[in-house]
């Protein structure tokens, strides 16, 4: 596993994720500005990690996407800890915890993990195997 690249990647798909996260406040369609985003984040996040993904296997196969799933999650966990929260949750009365047991957060986590899982196993695994047997 290529970690530098992994916690590279990670940190890309963070840095984007955030961007679009606070523009979605900027074309509101709902009343709840913050449940507005929460949903569009949640849904922007599947392709975004889908291309990290492909990014990331471009040129190492060898790591398992469980793997490389964690890792970018656990990337934009310490980068939410860091930045995320001190910057945009604090100053408003609100707490690490609050941040951090909130279901939209552990469901963006299980899609950062199930994506990348998905990816490697529909285009790596399935790929080498289908190799192997020629």
């Amino acid at each position: 596993m290529k970690h530098l690249r992994t916690i590279s990647i990670g940190i890309i798909i963070w840095i984007i994720g955030v961007s679009l996260y606070a523009s979605s406040y900027y074309v509101q369609f709902l009343e709840d500005a913050e449940q507005q985003a929460n949903i569009w984040l949640s849904i922007i996040i599947i392709p975004l990690v889908w291309l990290g993904a492909k990014l990331y296997y471009r040129k190492d196969i060898s790591a398992h996407g469980f793997k490389v799933g964690l890792i970018f999650f656990i990337i934009s966990a310490i980068l939410d800890a860091l930045i995320t929260v001190p910057f945009t949750i604090l100053p408003y009365g609100g707490t690490y915890s609050d941040f951090f047991i909130d279901f939209g957060f552990w469901l963006i986590g299980l899609e950062f993990i199930v994506t990348v899982t998905l990816y490697w196993y529909i285009k790596v695994y399935l790929k080498r195997e289908s190799t192997h047997y020629l």
